[in-house]
C-alpha cells in the first residue's frame, strides 16, 4: 500500500481537462509546489483514500469535502465522507461552498485535507491558505484559477486513444507537459516528487520540439519522476535546441580553470589553485552546495596555507541573493565547487544574480575550481544532471551547465567507475561538443584553450567527429601532459608516454 510523507494538508481536486499557469520564462522554484497534490482519475483507488488520510495526518486528521449545492455532489460528498469515516479521521465534514456558509468556511480554514467534489472557484482564498500553511494535496480536476500545479497540461481517464488530443493541447501551450491519469489510478505530487498510486501507470508527455521527438514516459509507484525536471524540460523544448549544432571553442579568455575528477584532492592540485588565486592572502570562496546538507569545505585550503577562505552554504533564493552574499562574491579571487550532485547547483545558482558574478571572477583574471559535481559544473553541456539518480549521462531538464568552459562536457570518477561506454553514447548524440572524463585524483588546469594534467590518474579526451574503427574514440592524457581543446588533439601524453 502506498505510503506518504506526513502532511499538515491536503487538497484533492476533480478534473477533465485543464492547463494550469502558463509556464513562466526564467527561473523557476526549484523546490516545486508548495504541499501535496493528489490527482485521481474515475473509480479512485482505495490506496488514494488512504494516502489522503494518512498525508492529512492520519487519526488527527480535519477532513473537508468541498461541494456545491447540486444533489449530485451532496449524494458524491455524502458517500465519500463514509469511505473516509471509516479510516478514523479525527473529522470529516461536507462543505457546500456556493452560498460561502461561514461554517463550512471556518472547516476548510482549519482542515488538514480537502478533496474537492465541485465549488472550488468559490473557495479559493482558503484552498491557497491551506497550501500556504502546511502540504496540500490536491486530487481531480486541476481548477485553472487556483494554479495549483503550473507548467501542467492535466487529463482525467486518460487512455491511449487520447494521447494525440493531449499532446494537441501541449503544442497550444509550449512550456508545457502533460499528465494522464487513467481509471483507477492516482498521481501525487510532493513539492517536486512525483509518484504513482495503482495497478498502471500514470502517462507523462513531453512534446515535440525543432531537435527533439515526442516523449512518452509511464510513471509508477516503482518509477517516480520529478516534477522541476520535467518543467525545465519542457521550458527548454519551447526554447532554442541545446546543445546549440555549431561547434564552440573549448576556451578560458581571463583567468583559468581547475577542474578536478572527484575521489581525493592531490596536494599539488590543491597549492596549484591557490597560486592562481593570487597566493595565501587571495579570498577563495568555497560553494559547498551541490550536497543536501551543505558542510564547511574548505579546511583542505587552509591547510594548504591559504589565510581568506569563505563558505557560502546559502541555497535558497533570498539568502543566494542576499546583498552580503553577492558582495563576497564580487570580492573573491577564486571560487570553488564542492563534490555532491551537479543539478543542486543548478537550482541554487541558475539565473540568479550570482551565476553571472561567477564568470565576473574569470574576467577579472581569477580561477574557478571544482571537484566532482564541481567539475561538471563547469562544462557548457551537464553531465549526469538528472535530480533522480547519477547513472544517466544525459538527462533532459538538467543539460545546462555553467559553461566557464563551453563547448564541452565533463564527467568524473572516469575510469574507477567505468563510464568510458557513457562518454561515447554523448558523443554519438553531440558530435559537436569535446568530451571530457577525469580519473579520481586527477585534474585538467585550463588557461586560454589548453589542458594541462596534474594529479595520480589520467584525463580522457572525446572527439566525437573521428573515432577510428576498432580505436578507441578517446585521446588519454597523463600528469603532465597537455591537450589543445580548441585543435582536439594532444600536445603531450604526459608521464610515461
Amino acid at each position: 500500500m502506498h505510503r506518504l510523507t506526513r502532511f499538515a494538508a491536503v487538497l484533492v481536486l476533480p478534473f477533465v481537462l485543464a492547463v494550469s499557469a502558463a509556464a513562466p520564462a526564467e527561473r523557476i522554484a526549484p523546490e516545486g509546489i508548495d504541499g501535496t497534490l493528489l490527482l485521481c482519475g474515475d473509480k479512485t483507488p482505495d490506496q488514494a483514500l488512504d494516502a489522503f488520510c494518512n498525508a492529512a495526518g492520519k487519526e488527527k486528521a480535519a477532513l473537508a469535502i468541498l461541494i456545491s449545492g447540486e444533489k449530485s455532489d451532496r449524494d458524491v460528498g455524502e458517500k465519500l465522507a463514509e469511505a473516509l469515516k471509516a479510516r478514523k479521521p479525527a473529522t470529516v465534514a461536507v462543505v457546500p461552498m456556493d452560498a460561502k456558509d461561514p461554517k463550512g468556511l471556518e472547516a476548510l480554514r482549519n482542515a488538514t485535507g480537502v478533496w474537492i467534489v465541485s465549488g472550488a472557484d468559490a473557495a479559493a482564498p482558503e484552498l491557497s491558505g491551506a497550501m500556504k500553511r502546511g502540504a496540500v494535496a490536491a486530487s481531480g480536476a486541476m481548477v485553472r484559477s487556483l494554479h495549483l500545479l503550473p507548467g501542467v497540461v492535466v487529463e482525467s481517464n486518460f487512455s491511449g486513444a487520447g494521447l494525440e488530443d493531449l499532446f494537441a493541447a501541449l503544442d497550444k501551450s509550449p512550456g508545457t507537459f502533460g499528465v494522464g491519469v487513467g481509471e483507477g489510478m492516482a498521481l501525487v505530487v510532493h513539492g517536486r516528487r512525483m509518484t504513482a498510486i495503482g495497478d498502471g501507470a500514470v502517462t507523462i508527455l513531453l512534446a515535440k520540439s525543432a531537435a527533439r521527438p515526442r516523449r512518452v514516459m509511464d510513471l509508477t509507484e516503482k518509477a517516480p519522476s520529478d516534477y522541476t525536471m520535467l518543467r525545465r524540460a519542457a521550458i527548454a523544448r519551447a526554447g532554442a535546441p541545446f546543445p546549440p549544432k555549431e561547434r564552440v571553442t573549448p576556451e578560458v579568455a581571463k583567468g583559468s580553470l581547475v577542474i578536478v575528477g572527484g575521489g581525493g584532492m592531490p596536494t599539488d592540485v590543491t597549492k596549484k589553485f591557490i597560486e592562481l588565486a593570487g597566493g595565501p592572502d587571495a579570498l577563495i570562496v568555497v560553494l559547498p552546495t551541490a550536497s543536501p546538507a551543505p558542510s564547511d569545505e574548505s579546511g583542505f585550503f587552509r591547510k594548504a596555507g591559504a589565510k581568506n577562505v569563505v563558505s557560502l552554504p546559502a541555497a535558497k533564493l533570498e539568502e543566494v541573493e542576499d546583498p552580503k552574499t553577492l558582495d563576497v562574491l564580487r570580492k573573491a579571487d577564486a571560487i570553488w565547487f564542492g563534490g555532491g550532485r551537479q543539478w543542486h547547483f543548478v537550482d541554487v545558482y541558475e539565473g540568479t544574480k550570482a551565476e553571472e558574478l561567477f564568470h565576473d571572477v574569470l574576467r577579472r583574471g581569477g580561477v574557478i575550481g571544482g571537484s566532482s559535481a564541481g567539475a561538471t559544473i563547469q562544462g557548457g553541456y551537464l553531465c549526469r544532471g538528472s535530480a533522480l539518480n547519477n547513472t544517466e549521462e544525459m538527462a533532459e531538464g538538467y543539460e545546462r551547465g555553467f559553461a566557464f568552459l563551453p563547448g564541452v562536457a565533463i564527467d568524473q570518477h572516469f575510469t574507477q567507475r567505468n563510464r568510458f561506454a557513457d562518454m561515447t553514447s554523448l558523443m554519438k548524440a553531440y558530435p559537436q561538443l569535446l568530451g571530457i572524463g577525469l580519473d579520481e585524483a586527477t585534474a585538467i588546469v585550463v588557461k586560454g584553450h589548453e589542458a594541462e594534467v596534474m594529479g595520480k590518474g589520467t584525463a580522457h579526451f572525446y572527439d566525437g567527429r573521428k573515432p577510428a574503427e576498432g580505436q578507441p574514440d578517446y585521446d588519454s592524457v597523463k600528469a603532465a601532459g597537455r591537450y589543445d581543446l580548441k585543435e582536439r588533439k594532444v600536445l603531450d601524453a604526459g608521464e610515461g608516454r
